[in-house]
C-alpha cells in the first residue's frame, strides 16, 4: 500500500493536523508500518497515539502499534 497526505492549511480546520486523505486503521489488531522515501528525508505522525517516524530515502524504519480505542486520531 502506497499513500500519500498532506496537510490543510485552512483557518477553519485544526493547525497542521488535518489532512486531505485520511488513513482509517483498524482496531485491537497489531499494525506493523514500513516507512521510506524515494527523494528527501519525509515524517509521517500521528500525534494524538504519541507515534512519529521518519522516511529517510535508502532505508527502511519499521514501528508497530495497536490501538485499543477507535477514533479520529
Amino acid at each position: 500500500l502506497m499513500f500519500d497526505s498532506f496537510m490543510i492549511n485552512n483557518i477553519n480546520e485544526f493547525r497542521l493536523l488535518e489532512v486531505d486523505n485520511r488513513m482509517i486503521l483498524p482496531n485491537q489488531l497489531n499494525i506493523r508500518m514500513l516507512v521510506n522515501s524515494m527523494d528527501v528525508i519525509h515524517s509521517f505522525a500521528i500525534p494524538s497515539l504519541g507515534i512519529k517516524i521518519d522516511a529517510i530515502p535508502g532505508r527502511i524504519n519499521q514501528t508497530s502499534m495497536l490501538i485499543y480505542r477507535s477514533g479520529l486520531y
